[in-house]
């Protein structure tokens, strides 16, 4: 006799995505272990951060809101009505819920566990509906109005991009895998196994995968006795393997494993069993994928209790980093999530630092970044630049407080170097006296530096002008920042020179449309990018904003388009340079990680033509806007 509460249920479910994919048959067996849950008005049934449940959820009757908590304020995301289906980030993501559910009315839901909806993956309709939504970040994604988000996380990305990043990223495999031959005895790869602490073997022929070995296989016929040493690897190994394409993505692999209940995948160049084998992927490797996403590094941060765990964290960020960039993600998400994550760990390293003093501090500080970290802008692990200011204090107390703070910033120093930003060759940082200094006297030497300008006192403020405060006292940055504008007002000499300045690297490109690469050195017949392409769009920026009295925007795509909005008669030549910018930024960093250094210099015989081609494409904009710096600020004879 049937259960005729189940079969209500499963007559419900039948009506919506993914359940409509099932078999009459099968909707009701699941129907049977789904639990009903009544929510009363206001009522949460989970939270943003809590632990997950064994179960995801159905919308029966009601309205449920899912609300997101971002700036100290709850912002409502999206609300799930009749036949709608939430909490199941679990299955893909982290352990732990991205949004609040909150019943707006009373509310009537179908809770589904996890285990027993688990094997209905193996329904290529069902998987990939669910990859289907997870791709697009909608409940609903075959619905003409899209409706609905999945999921969200806790951090500020542009609404105008519904990218699911935490999953949907290019996974890290193995790519040097252990390969052996059918005919090798057991013994012998078992051996090679334990020896190299590895769970799987590949069994190739001619670079072509045949089958694998795994852990799992060793148990169940060796250890068992059902299946003696001096067997074959063929004996045991499960044929054939399931292969994947190198672009799989950390969703994909996990629906795979889950659908085929394997606990490997053979990653070949075309993703079939023809192509050579490139690499080995394992359940490990999702688990480390989730651990490296952004909500996983900023808990791991916040949780860190050495310099060493932050060390940790932001070798997991330029991991994620990197697959990002391999998987195109837009530059903006990655600028954005870096400055994020930035954020929290200086933060942290700061603290570290602190509670290392033998004291609290005597009074009121800042802790300054300058240069491209300052502006957000490093995603490749780049040379310290940094400062400390400390409020005014008795001139009889100025040597022992400026004595406790470049303690403090040798610290701080020491820290960076830790997790992996070198020491700058300039020595451009808060341990140094020259950049240890109180409001006053930063405020005394930004005037000398802009009432007296210098071609040495004009690279000064190139570095110092896009300061950021990281750490500390907010109010001391602003009084500084003030006190800058204050000296810019209607300053045409120093514009002038700052102007100038922007135009000492030459184009890009020479007379003949030649790539102007370097004439000597280490880097000789090389290109190179930062100097030559994006740093005369960074100083560009820069002069430009100063001049027009825009503040507080340091970002160099910030300044353009608050230039665009105040110029729209130059709007096409700041919306070119904001693609270049971009552009270039991603080339560069694609480039250093791929080859484990800046990216800064091209190798012109590795390009292309069609990479050539494209590079004087983004060149394009620098021209016309060097131009424009040398009318605009009466450079003809100047420079």
């Amino acid at each position: 006799m049937k259960n005729s509460i189940a079969q209500r249920i499963a007559d419900f479910l039948k009506d919506y995505p993914p359940f409509d994919s099932m078999s009459i048959k099968e909707c009701y067996a699941l129907s049977c272990e789904v639990e009903v849950v009544y929510l009363k008005k206001g009522k949460i049934l989970f939270d943003q951060g809590d632990e997950a449940h064994l179960h995801f959820y159905v919308v029966n009757q009601g309205f449920v809101n899912l609300k997101l908590h971002q700036n100290n304020s709850w912002r409502l995301m999206d609300v799930c009505d009749e036949g709608d289906v939430m909490g199941l980030r679990p299955l893909f993501a982290d352990k732990t819920y991205a949004m609040r559910a909150e019943a707006k009315e009373d509310a009537m839901l179908y809770a589904v566990p996890f285990e027993n909806f688990k094997p209905f993956l193996q329904n290529a309709n069902i998987a990939q509906f669910l990859l289907r939504s997870f791709a697009s970040n909608q409940r609903q994604p075959d619905a003409s109005d899209h409706k609905g988000i999945l999921l969200s996380q806790n951090l500020t990305i542009p609404e105008e991009q519904n990218i699911n990043i935490d999953f949907f990223q290019q996974i890290n495999f193995t790519s040097n895998p252990f390969c052996v031959k059918e005919d090798q005895a057991i013994i012998e790869v078992a051996r090679q196994m334990t020896d190299l602490g590895i769970s799987s073997a590949l069994v190739e022929n001619e670079k072509k995968p045949i089958g694998i070995l795994t852990d799992k296989d060793l148990r169940r016929f060796v250890s068992t006795g059902k299946v003696a040493l001096q067997a074959q690897v063929s004996d045991i190994m499960s044929s054939p393997v399931l292969c994947v394409k190198p672009s799989i993505s950390v969703a994909q692999a996990q629906i795979l494993l889950i659908q085929h209940g394997v606990g490997h995948l053979c990653v070949t160049e075309d993703g079939t069993t023809q192509g050579d084998i490139t690499g080995v992927l394992s359940e490990h490797d999702i688990v480390t994928a989730q651990a490296t996403n952004p909500m996983a590094l900023l808990k791991a941060i916040k949780r860190a209790r050495s310099v060493n765990d932050l060390k940790q964290s932001r070798h997991y960020l330029g991991q994620m980093l990197k697959a990002y960039l391999n998987t195109d993600l837009p530059i903006s998400h990655c600028l954005e999530l870096t400055e994020g994550i930035h954020q929290v760990l200086f933060e942290k390293c700061a603290e570290f630092c602190l509670d290392d003093m033998p004291e609290k501090p005597p009074c009121r500080f800042t802790w300054l970044f300058l240069g491209s970290q300052a502006r957000g802008e490093q995603l490749l692990m780049t040379d310290q630049d940094h400062a400390l200011m400390f409020e005014n204090v008795p001139p009889e107390e100025l040597d022992d407080i400026k004595s406790y703070f470049l303690q403090f910033g040798k610290r701080l120093s020491k820290a960076l170097e830790e997790i992996g930003f070198e020491r700058c060759p300039a020595e451009m940082m808060a341990s140094n006296p020259e950049y240890c200094l109180s409001l006053k006297e930063w405020e005394q030497k930004f005037e000398t530096w802009i009432k007296s300008p210098t071609e040495k006192s004009v690279l000064f403020c190139n570095i110092f002008f896009d300061f950021r405060r990281v750490y500390g006292d907010e109010f001391l940055a602003n009084e500084l920042n003030n006190k800058v504008f204050e000296l810019l007002n209607n300053d045409d000499k120093f514009f002038a020179y700052l102007a100038s300045d922007a135009l000492k690297n030459p184009a890009p490109l020479s007379f003949f449309g030649k790539f102007v690469v370097e004439d000597d050195g280490e880097h000789k017949d090389e290109f190179d990018l930062k100097a030559r392409a994006i740093m005369p769009l960074v100083d560009a920026a820069r002069v430009l904003a100063l001049s027009k009295g825009i503040s507080g925007f340091n970002q160099t795509v910030e300044r353009f388009r608050k230039l665009l909005h105040l110029e729209p008669q130059n709007a096409e030549i700041y919306e070119s340079c904001i693609r270049s910018f971009y552009e270039l930024l991603k080339y560069r960093s694609k480039a250093g990680f791929a080859n484990d250094n800046s990216g800064r210099f091209v190798n012109m015989e590795t390009l292309s033509k069609h990479d050539k081609s494209k590079l004087k494409y983004l060149f394009k904009p620098i021209k016309t806007l060097q131009t424009n710096l040398k009318t605009r600020f009466n450079l003809t004879y100047f420079t």
